[in-house]
């Protein structure tokens, strides 16, 4: 009987088994869903292919067969190094087209491959996705064994440990120390913008979570975000005075593009081989006069034969020389030499900068709601209305910041004597400028928070420029490691105080628990891993 089943079963053929790196290449590449679609819509339709290809049924069993978490963690770093790294060649790949054209480069001094700041960027964003899944899982598999009646000695000998281990929030702290793999990018700009958004972040949902408690129930009306404006732009415009190196260059541009009457330019008919002041060179030697305290202005054409101005201030004579000479002020022969009426002047600034400031936001807040066509099909009289209303005070505001800012250094000079704040008034000046933000005080707080952060990213520079603090090595590491656990706790306590749907799906991306968001879900048990 023996030989006989030995004999049939030399006869069936021998089932062949996949290749054990080719069955694990595949699992940390594509998952079982993702493998059917493609066999259902492509593979499936090509017969040569069919045949050399697995059914989906074996590769689920495949798939399946070890632990699909790790395979599934892998898989979304994997991804998403791909697509970082793509982005950041294709973004140089733009610049390098577009933004480069007409100017020659010289040679390129080619780096490393483990120098490059593109594959440097890479590995620590796919870095922080997989050991943010991996260490979360850790943590609850170890959460949950310290609370079994095994574990009960080491608890008893243990307490604090015990208690910290097997605490509701111990996955979601350490998950977050997959945040210290930020420190394979080079620190440079982008490190710090990263870690100063993470941080801003963490605070806005701490705020949206004590909110949720209760905290702000008797807020007076005017009380939100809007309040961070006046701050930021008083210190913005303060460092863009005396410390523009540690100022934004894309901000400084923006404000000095749309500053007519108070930023002179080259007139059309002055003479080539005469030297004119840059805008940087009016800012720079309006930094000089607040700090000679404020001098008054003595007219060049009253008093061809006196020296009207301090050798230092040489550079803008081409300004101040032909000014009126019924202005009172040095300031104000610089900002508006053609007219002695600073209130005149401010007037006239509206008039040339508000309708270039609409047209600009009219492109803009009309492209963004091409995304919301759905209600412009349905009302379209009630959403052209509202579309209106937010060009209108968005351009109201950002005119009214940037008139304001200026014009305010001529309503300190008639109000406040020479050596009163002389250089603190362009904080004042700033902080008046940013009260425009009230009028935005319901939809713009995405503005606000960016205003924010760019100010802080310039206090930091100009505290650590002019030595008021010392900076820690890689301390924006730690920093963005405390921003990741505070965020991961509060999304664990309460999903709702992560105000944006994106971030929550994001985070439970991290998680391992798919592209979901915990806010709307209504099953009890908490989401489903990978």
């Amino acid at each position: 009987m023996s030989s006989s089943s030995e004999a049939s079963a030399a006869g069936r053929p021998q089932k062949k088994e996949m290749d054990p790196v080719l069955r694990n290449a595949l699992r940390y590449t594509i998952s079982s869903r993702e493998y059917q679609l493609l066999h259902q819509y492509l593979l499936s339709r090509a017969p040569a292919v069919r045949k050399r290809t697995l059914p989906p049924k074996k590769y689920d069993a495949i798939a399946k067969g070890g632990d699909d978490y790790n395979a599934a963690a892998i898989r979304a770093s994997l991804r998403l190094a791909v697509v970082t790294f793509s982005g950041l060649k294709a973004w140089e790949l733009v610049k390098a087209r577009l933004w480069s054209r007409g100017t020659t480069e010289g040679p390129r001094h080619r780096l490393p491959v483990w120098k490059s700041p593109n594959v440097r960027l890479t590995c620590s964003l796919s870095f922080i996705l997989l050991f943010h899944r991996l260490l979360r899982r850790f943590f609850i598999r170890l959460r949950e064994s310290l609370l079994t009646q095994d574990a009960k000695p080491f608890r008893r000998r243990n307490p604090r440990i015990s208690w910290a281990l097997t605490s509701r929030l111990a996955p979601a702290i350490g998950s977050s120390l997959a945040g210290f793999f930020l420190a394979v990018h080079p620190s440079d700009q982008l490190r710090i913008t990263m870690t100063i958004y993470i941080f801003t972040r963490a605070l806005e949902f701490s705020y949206n979570h004590l909110e949720e408690l209760g905290y702000f129930r008797n807020r007076p009306a005017w009380f939100g975000s809007w309040m961070l404006m006046p701050v930021a732009c008083g210190q913005l415009l303060h460092a863009f005075v005396f410390d523009r190196d540690c100022f934004p260059t894309a901000y400084g541009k923006f404000i000095l593009d749309n500053s007519p009457e108070y930023i002179q330019a080259r007139p059309a008919g002055y003479p080539k081989h005469l030297k004119w002041p840059t805008t940087f060179d009016i800012v720079d030697n309006l930094a000089q006069i607040s700090k000679k305290q404020w001098p008054s202005f003595i007219s060049p054409i009253m008093f061809p034969a006196s020296e009207t101005l301090p050798k230092s201030l040489t550079a803008i004579a081409p300004i101040t020389s032909p000014a009126h000479p019924a202005i009172k002020h040095l300031s104000c022969a610089l900002l508006h030499p053609n007219d002695p009426s600073c209130l005149r002047t401010y007037v006239s600034y509206w008039i040339q900068a508000f309708p270039k400031v609409a047209r600009l936001f009219t492109i803009i807040l009309t492209a963004m709601s091409v995304t919301r066509y759905k209600t412009f099909l349905d009302s379209p009289i009630s959403a052209l209305n509202k579309l209106a209303k937010s060009i209108l005070r968005m351009s109201l505001f950002i005119c009214g910041a940037i008139g304001t800012s200026w014009g305010s250094i001529c309503l300190f000079q008639n109000i406040f004597p020479r050596n009163l704040f002389p250089t603190q008034r362009w904080f004042l000046g700033g902080f008046l400028g940013g009260m425009w933000a009230f009028l935005e005080r319901k939809n713009g707080r995405g503005n606000f928070l960016y205003s924010a952060r760019m100010s802080i990213d310039s206090l930091w520079k100009v505290g650590v420029k002019r030595g008021w603090w010392r900076g820690v090595k890689n301390g924006d590491v730690l920093l963005f490691v405390a921003s990741l656990a505070t965020v991961n706790v509060l999304y664990e306590v309460s999903p709702k105080s992560v105000s944006s749907g994106v971030a929550r799906k994001g985070l439970g991306v991290m998680r391992g628990e798919g592209w979901v968001d915990r806010a709307n879900m209504v099953r009890g048990g908490g989401a489903k891993e990978e």
